[in-house]
């Protein structure tokens, strides 16, 4: 059965997609640490990162590097944080999250709620 993230890049659930490519998806985390929480994740669906061949895996950091520069460009913060945890969903996946401090990359606080409208305008801007 295909993981949420191959239905989301085949369009069957909606997402506020950031960027695209051949071969990588990104997204914006519907439940953000901060805003542009974005999530980059590969085409082929693999569950472990360190399980992609090296040229996906080496291809995913390459994509996650652009996208991370459109997110600092456009949201104000110190840093790009990327984070790996791959437990929550069995595809790989990195999380890069606009931060001001490591305390943003907290996991267990709680999440932003942002509206649709915000969501939408976080990705109008990061998909320039």
């Amino acid at each position: 059965m295909a993981t949420i993230f191959s239905r989301i890049i085949a369009g069957e659930i909606p997402s506020y997609k950031v960027a695209e490519n051949e071969d990588y998806y990104a997204f914006l985390d519907i439940n953000p640490l901060t805003k542009g929480h974005t999530l980059v994740v590969p085409k082929k669906e693999v569950d472990y990162i360190f399980d992609l061949d090296d040229r996906t895996l080496a291809g995913m950091m390459l994509f996650a590097k652009e996208v991370a520069a459109k997110i600092k460009r456009e949201i104000a913060c110190a840093r790009v944080a990327v984070v790996v945890l791959g437990l929550e969903v069995p595809h790989a996946h990195i999380h890069l999250i606009p931060i001001q401090s490591e305390n943003d990359v907290d996991f267990y606080r709680e999440k932003l709620k942002l509206t649709p409208e915000e969501f939408r305008e976080i990705a109008d801007k990061l998909s320039k």
